[in-house]
């Protein structure tokens, strides 16, 4: 059952969307909310798999609200608005589905139709959409807290001595979709491979990199098991899998591991991390960016202690300055820049300096 919050400030409508929505097998609307303000607390607290958003609201507007959810909290949204004009548009906003209100000469069956038509192509992403806990064990074990699986049960630590391929490995979480998007808009194709363990859902990953790889010249791409590394090139984690990478006689190869959460995420920026110091050590350039949490800080500060260049993202330019702010405390930093200096220093990594 795919549980689904409706956002709409009119009264009638809500309860339509809800009962045309209720009706289709596979749905059920767990809430609904009147302005994106109400939304925003009613994802905290029920964690839906899917959001329907009118862009006539009052307090903000459906746009922002989409666009500020794909920033911070990327997650399946579908525009359900009188605005048709933007049916095209509203795609590169983040929504993965648009549905025009019926005007006054349609049939309720007629858009219960649409409505539902919509709803179950989508199926595919959203069972691809990683399932959060359902409401009912929220409200009987509210205390409940996820046992936090550290990168030794799953990677071993075994750091390189020697240094190998030079590559560049980024972690990034709340607010990292856009940050690395202003990133990589800069980026030359000249630059050794890039490894990116960016915490998003899977089903949207892929669609991610296809937008990093058209904001760009580096050649993105979500990473798929056995892929030969290759300058100029970027492979990113898929939402689901943790991305590792393994040294084939004299190539490097990306490896992708279908095992449980690490730092309560999958994909697990210590996981990457680690990998890069056991594969390459001191020839990496370790990136983390905005985030919350401290997913990344035990492996970045082994790639640190190994001689690999580590930078960490400024508070100043970091959405949510949690993994940037651990990574630091423990010591693994070397460098701390704005977001906007990033890819320079990712450049003069590739040419051999380290300043």
């Amino acid at each position: 059952m795919y549980t689904v919050l409706v956002i709409d400030d009119s009264a009638s409508m809500r309860r339509i969307i809800k009962d045309i929505i209720n009706s289709i097998d596979e749905f059920e609307v767990i809430c609904v909310a009147t302005d994106a303000y109400d939304a925003r607390e009613k994802i905290k607290e029920y964690e839906p798999d899917l959001v329907t958003i009118d862009i006539n609201m009052p307090k903000m507007d459906g746009v922002t609200f989409l666009r500020n959810l794909m920033r911070l909290h990327p997650m399946p949204a579908v525009v359900i608005s009188g605005e048709g004009v933007r049916g095209n548009d509203i795609f590169d906003d983040g929504a993965v589905g648009f549905i025009a209100k019926p005007e006054n000469a349609e049939s309720l069956q007629s858009f219960q139709n649409r409505v539902k038509d919509t709803l179950l192509n989508l199926t595919f992403l959203l069972k691809r959409y990683t399932l959060k806990k359902p409401l009912a064990l929220k409200k009987y074990f509210p205390q409940t807290i996820e046992y936090k699986v550290h990168p030794d049960e799953v990677i071993p630590s075994k750091p390189a001595i020697l240094p190998g391929m030079k590559l560049i490995v980024i972690g990034s979480s709340t607010g990292g979709v856009e940050s690395l998007l202003r990133v990589f808009r800069k980026l030359p194709n000249t630059l050794p491979p890039i490894l990116i363990a960016q915490h998003i859902p899977y089903g949207f990953s892929n669609s991610f990199a296809h937008r990093l790889n058209d904001n760009s010249e580096v050649i993105v791409c979500e990473a798929k098991d056995d892929m030969l590394l290759e300058v100029g090139h970027a492979y990113l984690a898929p939402g689901n899998m943790h991305l590792t990478i393994e040294k084939v006689g004299n190539d490097y190869r990306t490896r992708l591991l279908d095992t449980k959460k690490v730092s309560q995420h999958k994909p697990s920026v210590d996981v990457l991390f680690r990998s890069a110091n056991n594969n390459v050590g001191s020839a990496a350039m370790a990136i983390m960016m905005t985030g919350m949490g401290d997913d990344g800080t035990i492996a970045m500060k082994e790639l640190h202690d190994n001689g690999a260049y580590t930078i960490a993202q400024n508070e100043e330019s970091c959405v949510v300055f949690g993994m940037p702010k651990k990574a630091i405390q423990a010591g693994a930093v070397k460098v701390i820049v704005h977001l906007d200096e990033i890819a320079d220093y990712m450049i003069r990594f590739s040419r051999g300096r380290r300043k």
